[in-house]
């Protein structure tokens, strides 16, 4: 149940049309619908403005279709992520209008409106290796009710490439820099604009990079100030932050 119902099931009830009886079985789901297995927290876009998300990952198939289906029957939007494809296969079979993003491992169901913000946020890669990374952000930002822009392949490597695309990162309200191997891309940027950067190290990078660790210990101890950090391969976690900083 969101807000809109709850308002809705409480104008009912102050003018006699539902029951009692009725309006206590509602209620009774609010603020968690117990699984099980999960508690399914209803009221986290009233709390947060935002609906819970669901991580795949060590979850079974029947866990997720059914955490679903109850956060559909309460009006929420659905993400997904860290979703195979044999996962979105399945969870397509119950609900043919999810959409599946491969490179990004989401899953997406849109139920509700949202009109696309009028500022954007700049997602920003180092390499073609990072997108599945830029991918998760994408589609987070996108659920979230953000307009992006995406900026790939600009690694320092190739530093002028960088150049040729700062019109379109300096034009965002917050940019998201994503970056494997030394993870310097962010440090970059950060010194290029002024908007907010958060960093997203990857586990991109051959030995010595420690699966995404030596990017992380590049961005946090960037010289650039304005640059924050989430965890390694958290396109996620960076999308989620962004969007509140875009909708402020």
């Amino acid at each position: 149940m969101n807000k809109d119902d709850l308002k809705s099931l409480l104008e009912s009830v102050r003018l006699n049309k539902t029951n009692v009886d009725e309006a206590m079985e509602k209620l009774a789901e609010l603020p968690l619908k117990d699984l099980g297995f999960a508690m399914v927290d209803n009221h986290r876009e009233i709390r947060v403005g935002y609906p819970e998300v669901i991580y795949c990952a060590g979850k079974t198939v029947e866990q997720i279709k059914k955490i679903i289906l109850s956060m559909l029957e309460s009006g929420n939007d659905i993400l997904a992520t860290r979703a195979s494809e044999e996962i979105a296969a399945e969870v397509q079979k119950v609900f043919p209008d999810a959409n599946y993003n491969p490179l990004g491992r989401t899953i997406t169901i849109k139920r509700t409106y949202k009109a696309l913000s009028k500022s954007y946020i700049a997602i920003v890669c180092a390499g073609t290796s990072d997108l599945s990374v830029v991918e998760e952000a994408a589609e987070t930002a996108l659920l979230l009710g953000n307009r992006i822009e995406k900026v790939v392949d600009v690694g320092v490597a190739g530093i002028h490439r960088l150049f040729s695309k700062l019109g379109v990162i300096r034009g965002a309200k917050v940019v998201i820099v994503v970056a494997g191997m030394e993870g310097a891309l962010a440090s970059v940027v950060g010194g290029l604009v002024n908007k907010p950067v958060i960093a997203v190290p990857t586990s991109v990078g051959y030995g010595a990079s420690f699966g995404g660790i030596a990017a992380l210990l590049t961005m946090l101890n960037s010289c650039a100030a304005g640059v924050s950090v989430v965890n390694i391969d958290n396109g996620f976690g960076a999308a989620y932050t962004a969007s509140i900083i875009n909708h402020l």
